[in-house]
């Protein structure tokens, strides 16, 4: 495991544990709609920034353990240095200028909404909505940091045309 791996596991393993509250929230949901007739006005809410805050967080995790959508039915007839180069050259040209705009973009998204202290005007409840909008540019910034350790994997594998693994650190 490279060093730059560690935030997107530290924070993607955090944001594992979202599920339990999350959870929580829909079991009271349930049980106080079809149990009592007496529907909340905030699980759902809650549910969905939960959710939302897991997929996000976990996106880097996801990337630094190669579980993301790839086509691999040429990838994985390539050999292993063609795979380094293409992972590559696809890291440079397209992931790295969508995610930094991305970032670039969330970020002033959400610095808006924390400065003004958005809350959720269509909810009944009306939480307060900029720490959800805060895991945009975090999820970016994590990102940006699992690319430059997935790139730099790549250029060990078109180097050594060897797999990067824990032992060749």
């Amino acid at each position: 495991m490279a060093v730059l791996d560690l935030p997107g596991i530290w924070v993607g393993k955090a944001a594992a544990w979202l599920i339990l509250p999350m959870t929580g929230a829909l079991v009271f949901e349930v049980i106080s709609r079809y149990a009592f007739g007496r529907p909340t006005s905030w699980a759902y809410d809650m549910t969905f920034m939960f959710y939302g805050s897991i997929f996000m967080l976990a996106a880097a995790y996801t990337l630094g353990r190669d579980q993301h959508v790839r086509a691999d039915f040429l990838y994985n007839i390539l050999p292993v240095r063609w795979q380094g180069a293409s992972d590559a050259f696809f890291y440079f040209f397209f992931f790295f200028p969508a995610i930094g705009i991305f970032t670039w973009l969330t970020y002033q998204y959400a610095w808006r909404s924390w400065s003004i202290g958005e809350s959720l005007v269509s909810s009944p409840w009306q939480p307060i909505i900029y720490p959800f909008k805060m895991v945009m540019p975090v999820t970016g910034a994590l990102l940006l940091i699992q690319g430059l350790s997935e790139t730099i994997k790549c250029l060990y594998c078109v180097v050594t045309n060897k797999r990067f693994t824990a032992e060749s650190e």
